[in-house]
């Protein structure tokens, strides 16, 4: 009875909710799974930031995993080892960045949440230009530590991988490879760190066990029955689930920030 009420738990439930429709937007779109998932959960208050986070990793190597092992061959391994040269020591900085606003900051880790969400949205609303040769090799590793300490913070590294990756003259193929791949180092490395500091938690293997099942429903209804609309008009949906979900996390926690500053 006590596993019968755990899983029937309403922010469990809510949980799998969000994780179906960021798997479903996943497939429609090609991005945005990790941050839907986290607006989802901070905005509604699902289960702790960084149980959501560990959650987002396990989910991501699930996919990613079986990406890279069909197109592994495409993947841009020079660029693979200059995003990994910085996205690795920006993972750990942002890992002891989450344990610490954890400690006490709570008002802190939600209001960058929802700026980090509110301009991944904005970013993404424009089309990357690309380059006529390819960038510079301290660029790589730049961007690789910027979305390094988001993924350490809250499992989303994509939107400066993204963009930068995408102005790169190559074909969409290694582009997708290649964002897997960092996707699931991130992702391995970031368990790596869970399990040696906090471990994880029994409700989120629990979690990650009805998870999996509601991604891979997602997927099947965003690849058998899409929606009548437009690919324009669904990446607008999704730009502003992004947009709402970053306002409706970050200003209460500004509020609440300037209500404990101010006299």
């Amino acid at each position: 009875m006590t596993e019968l009420a755990a899983l029937l738990d309403p922010s469990l439930i809510g949980l799998w909710a969000v994780v179906g429709l960021a798997a479903w937007l996943q497939t429609l779109t090609g991005f945005a799974f990790g941050l839907i998932l986290m607006g989802g959960v901070g905005l509604f208050d699902l289960i702790p930031l960084p149980e959501a986070a560990i959650l987002a990793s396990i989910l991501t190597l699930v996919n990613g995993g079986m990406v890279v092992g069909r197109e592994w061959r495409s993947v841009d391994r020079p660029a693979l080892a200059l995003f990994m040269a910085g996205s690795l020591p920006g993972l750990a900085l942002g890992y002891v960045l989450l344990l610490w606003l954890v400690g006490g900051a709570l008002s802190v880790l939600q209001l960058v949440l929802g700026v980090l969400i509110l301009g991944a949205a904005l970013q993404m609303m424009r089309r990357p230009v690309t380059r006529a040769h390819r960038s510079a090799a301290p660029a790589f590793v730049v961007t690789g530590f910027l979305g390094g300490m988001m993924g350490g913070m809250f499992s989303t590294a994509g939107p400066p991988v993204i963009w930068h990756m995408y102005r790169q003259p190559a074909t969409l193929n290694t582009i997708r490879a290649t964002l897997v791949s960092i996707f699931v180092l991130n992702g391995s490395m970031r368990l790596v760190l869970v399990l040696a500091t906090t471990g994880i938690p029994a409700t989120t293997l629990v979690a990650t066990a009805g998870a999996v099942p509601v991604v891979a429903l997602g997927t099947h209804l965003a690849q058998r029955h899409p929606p009548p609309l437009s690919a324009a008009a669904i990446r607008r949906l999704a730009f502003g689930l992004l947009f709402l979900s970053g306002l409706a996390l970050s200003l209460p926690a500004l509020l609440q920030l300037m209500k404990a500053v101010l006299p």
